[in-house]
């Protein structure tokens, strides 16, 4: 008896352990896969490939760029990005460091990226989801980085933008 006991225990040791390492190895493929999706899709930005850039973004995806004016519906940032793309030159952006994150409903994913840019260094983060075509992403904001020991400066620079800004939108 005792003998089946040890191996009952030892079976569902072995499983449980099974199933972590499947759980991992999952994991770490489908952190892979976004990876290559989110470069591509830089990647596309800056050949100016306009299909493949927004050929990686869901049909109902969203944009906010850097301007506080900027929430881009799909449709209005292909409007906005397509005379950039045209001319050959869109954007580019280079991955420093990204972290994805995986949730329980495996069929979405949120990460967050560090970029050199034009702009100096910027952050991305976003929900890409999969789809039935590949990891695509659903939402994207970027940031431009400002070092704390700037920040009194900044605010200072764009207040008077930000002051007509905030009257505007109270306004509506």
């Amino acid at each position: 008896m005792k003998y089946l006991q040890q191996t009952i225990k030892f079976l569902l040791l072995f499983i449980a352990s099974s199933t972590m390492l499947a759980q991992n190895t999952q994991s770490e493929e489908t952190i892979k896969t976004i990876n290559v999706s989110l470069d591509q899709w830089h990647q596309a930005a800056a050949q100016a490939d306009f299909d493949s850039y927004f050929g990686l973004m869901t049909e109902d995806a969203v944009f906010i760029g850097t301007d506080p004016t900027e929430n881009w519906q799909l449709d209005a940032f292909k409007a906005f990005a397509r005379p950039y793309f045209d001319k050959g030159k869109a954007w580019s952006f280079t991955k420093l460091e990204r972290t994805i994150y995986l949730g329980k409903n495996t069929n979405y994913a949120w990460f967050d990226e560090l970029l050199t840019t034009q702009m100096g260094i910027c952050r991305g983060s976003g929900v890409i989801e999969a789809t039935t075509t590949g990891w695509k992403i659903k939402h994207y904001v970027l940031s431009i980085t400002v070092p704390n020991e700037n920040v009194s400066e900044v605010t200072a620079m764009k207040q008077k933008f930000e002051d007509k800004f905030i009257q505007q939108l109270k306004s509506n």
